[in-house]
């Protein structure tokens, strides 16, 4: 048998060994995540202020804004750190830390994108039950679930890989604590892990692309008979920025992790990481809520009453 020295931290080799990239790199995320919070903050208070926005739609869009909170701040803040002080060490529990948080709310947002597909499907193309169908009680039941069952289908593998022994290497080529480096490095077999974590993958990803791929085909479709052409071009407008983020989304997350070699470690895989961690959360905000007419006209209220009432105190 051989001496194995126990694991205590990992080191993340990050995005770039360059310093120079480091640095706009860094100065990127610092933006990035700001618009991220900006944006997402934005979407929550006015949906929450605003008498207008209490419909399920924005319910749906306020639960997704704060879903994209705390996803991003699993790794974005800890990755910002590591490039300005170019300390690369996570420690044992930290890196399993971050890794369930980066699971659950990554696998969250995948049901969320689902269901917000479903319910623009029921409100374009059943307009007249729309209420009925998505009353309170069912918008509660479904975010619900969305958590549920993000955690049912986590909660196995997750288990597992925290239990695996690490002995040597420690190092990873990510900027955050990927599932599938972490089993490179487990000095135990973890094949009935990876087939686990494979089916996993599979149910949530192809399986909520085929709801809203579904959803959005039967929306283009009802669109082709709007009568009016500049309602045909809106709504066009609309479902063309919501596909292109949810391609770029789904693409760079199926071939990350579902492909015949989808173990990982190489540079490409990391930028995969970085288009569906980063640019799609930074788009989302503005492509979902922000750039909606509604949306523009509820803050426009509130920043010039806001306004008023600053002249007033003064």
């Amino acid at each position: 048998s051989m001496n194995h020295t126990t694991v205590v931290e990992f080191v993340l080799l990050g995005l770039t060994k360059s310093r120079h990239l480091e640095i706009i790199l860094f100065l990127f995320l610092v933006i990035a995540y700001f618009l991220i919070l900006l944006g997402n903050i934005a979407v929550i208070s006015i949906t929450l202020v605003n008498h207008f926005l209490q419909t399920p739609m924005y319910y749906f869009l306020r639960n997704f804004a704060l879903l994209e909170i705390t996803f991003t701040s699993t790794f974005i803040p800890s990755t910002l750190y590591s490039l300005l002080t170019e300390r690369k060490m996570i420690s044992l529990p930290g890196c399993f830390l971050q890794m369930v948080l980066f699971f659950y709310l990554g696998t969250c947002t995948f049901f969320h994108v689902a269901t917000m597909s479903f319910d623009r499907y029921v409100a374009i193309c059943h307009p007249l039950h729309y209420t009925t169908i998505m009353n309170n009680r069912f918008c509660l039941q479904l975010v619900l679930a969305c958590w549920a069952v993000s955690f049912l289908l986590m909660f196995p593998p997750t288990i597992m890989i925290v239990q695996l022994p690490f002995c040597g290497p420690n190092v990873m080529n990510h900027f955050y604590c990927d599932t599938s480096l972490l089993l490179q490095l487990s000095c135990t077999d973890t094949g009935f892990i990876e087939g686990l974590m494979l089916i996993t993958l599979i149910i949530i990803i192809p399986g909520t692309l085929i709801v809203t791929t579904v959803s959005y085909g039967c929306i283009i479709i009802t669109i082709f008979h709007i009568p009016s052409s500049t309602g045909r071009k809106k709504a066009f407008s609309t479902c063309s920025a919501h596909l292109m983020v949810v391609m770029i989304f789904y693409s760079t997350c199926i071939y990350r992790y579902i492909r015949p070699e989808q173990r990982g470690g190489q540079d490409s895989d990391k930028v995969l990481s970085f288009f569906f961690s980063v640019v799609t959360q930074m788009l989302n905000p503005y492509i979902y809520s922000l750039r909606n007419n509604q949306v523009k006209k509820a803050l426009k209220e509130s920043m010039l009453r806001a306004f008023s009432s600053s002249l007033r105190q003064l």
